[in-house]
């Protein structure tokens, strides 16, 4: 069983509630548990109880930490269709809520309609001819970063102690242990990329609420990310990320809203 699986496996108890276990095995700065991952509980709980197989838009509204240790999610079905249904998942520590999701499911596979496709895939050379985007330095509380590899043309700035001052970057990304991406494991990914406040000389931030549109199954191990931060005001920052599989077809988007430590 590949890390993903086994770290997010969540098992039901009956009427729509499922027990789980965090690790500290992707923890963001500070040794919290990273919001991709927290997410990937209540997106694997609602695939129990949903009938549709892909999540195709996820909101998620982070209330507090989460913490390492048994955790509890508590599912409802708001409705069901023939080409969508719609559920509420929320994540608690103990008697705390840590996170509210609600996303909206439908069967990828089958879609049809029209296509227009009006951005294209980042332009990175191939993945082995790529380096470590942290340049071999890994702070030992982040150990998302030991779950996921990023690799682009050369170590980003921040990570060389020489941030560019430009929040974009271009990287590939996918489980470190192989595990393929499926639509399932997309928004965890999405959170686990570097932000681009990075290179504004940033080094932590907090998400706030995160929406995922998932856009495709993807068809490679690897993809191709860009991600962006235009507006940071009052501490407060989006940041958005485009995931492309090598075929370059676009399998997932996302904006976040995130907050910079009080300075």
């Amino acid at each position: 069983m590949h890390e993903w699986d086994a770290d997010t496996r969540v098992d039901p108890t009956g009427d729509g509630r499922f027990t789980a276990h965090l690790t500290d095995r992707w923890s963001g700065p500070g040794g919290r548990p990273n919001g991709g991952y927290l997410v990937a509980f209540c997106l694997r709980a609602l695939g129990e109880v949903l009938p549709h197989p892909d999540p195709l838009v996820v909101s998620a509204h982070y209330l507090r930490p989460g913490v390492v240790g048994p955790v509890r999610v508590d599912t409802e079905v708001v409705r069901t269709g023939r080409r969508l249904s719609t559920g509420e998942a929320r994540l608690s520590c103990g008697d705390r809520e840590v996170l509210r999701v609600v996303a909206s499911y439908a069967d990828l596979g089958a879609a049809t309609g029209r296509t227009l496709v009006l951005g294209e895939a980042p332009d990175l050379p191939p993945p082995d001819e790529c380096v470590d985007v942290h340049g071999g330095a890994r702070r030992s509380d982040i150990t998302v970063a030991d779950r996921v590899d990023l690799r682009a043309p050369k170590p980003h700035g921040w990570a060389q102690g020489r941030p560019t001052g430009t929040p974009h970057t271009e990287f590939w990304i996918r489980f470190a242990d192989g595990r393929p991406a499926d639509t399932a494991s997309l928004a965890s990914l999405v959170d686990s990329a570097a932000p681009a406040v990075l290179e504004l000389g940033e080094m932590d931030s907090t998400t706030v609420e995160l929406t995922v549109h998932v856009r495709a199954r993807p068809l490679s191990e690897w993809l191709a990310a860009r991600v962006t931060t235009r507006y940071l005001v009052g501490g407060h920052h989006e940041e958005d990320v485009e995931l492309w599989d090598a075929t370059g077809q676009l399998v997932a988007q996302s904006r976040q809203l995130a907050l910079l430590p009080a300075g």
